[in-house]
């Protein structure tokens, strides 16, 4: 698997054009083999830069919010793990910035800020990795957009299950429910000791997962169930 890594580390984003294309065979693949509905579209900005704060239930969660937004989307994907063949034909669909979860590194910013000045869309999981329901995000991301300060769009996908292939092969389509919250903003000098800073971000990260968790049903809040702010 590890060569499969380095493809994935090395991985460039292909250009918006072609990204743009690849949108209307996403919009044909979710519409064919999915129920797809859309709550709060009015809620999506007209134009970029913005960036999209998800949940990460399910490996295809890129394809319902790429469907839902019909604009090309570079997504930040995880390169510091073993990565399967799907990820590397969907990161060729919806187009990705390969991203290491534990430290991000310089050239991993300067892509995504440039992407976003250049007034693209940015769709970031803040989990990083699936799960069956929300967990703490990173900080790594978390830093990201803080650094770009541009809105974030909070979403939330719903419906995407493990059975999903074999739902596909006894010719059910999945019924899938894509939430759009209100844009917000985020406005924070951080400190410059290591330890508040990290504190910082860790709070910022909960804000962020907060907006996510109230457009999902509560047995999907997670580790903020209990949450009472």
């Amino acid at each position: 698997m590890s060569s499969v890594r380095t493809k994935l580390d090395s991985y460039k984003l292909l250009p918006k054009w072609v990204r743009y294309l690849s949108s209307y065979l996403n919009l044909l693949l979710c519409t064919v083999l999915l129920k797809p509905r859309v709550y709060g579209r009015n809620n999506i900005p007209k134009n970029g830069p913005y960036i999209i704060a998800i949940n990460h239930f399910h490996i295809f969660d890129p394809a319902l919010v790429a469907y839902a937004i019909r604009k090309p989307i570079s997504f930040l994907a995880a390169s510091d793990q073993d990565i399967k063949w799907d990820v590397i034909v969907a990161g060729k669909l919806y187009g990705f910035i390969p991203t290491n979860r534990q430290k991000l590194a310089p050239s991993t910013i300067k892509i995504a800020v440039q992407a976003l000045r250049n007034g693209e869309i940015l769709g970031i999981f803040p989990e990083a990795t699936t799960g069956p329901a929300l967990r703490k995000p990173k900080k790594g991301v978390t830093y990201l957009s803080l650094k770009s300060d541009c809105k974030i769009l909070p979403m939330s996908v719903v419906g995407l299950d493990k059975d999903i292939w074999h739902k596909w092969f006894k010719g059910i389509r999945p019924q899938v429910k894509v939430k759009v919250g209100i844009p917000f903003s985020i406005s924070r000098d951080l400190p410059s000791d290591r330890i508040n800073r990290q504190n910082q971000l860790a709070e910022i990260g909960d804000d962020i997962m907060r907006n996510i968790a109230a457009l999902l049903p509560r047995k999907f809040h997670g580790e903020y169930a209990n949450d009472t702010k």
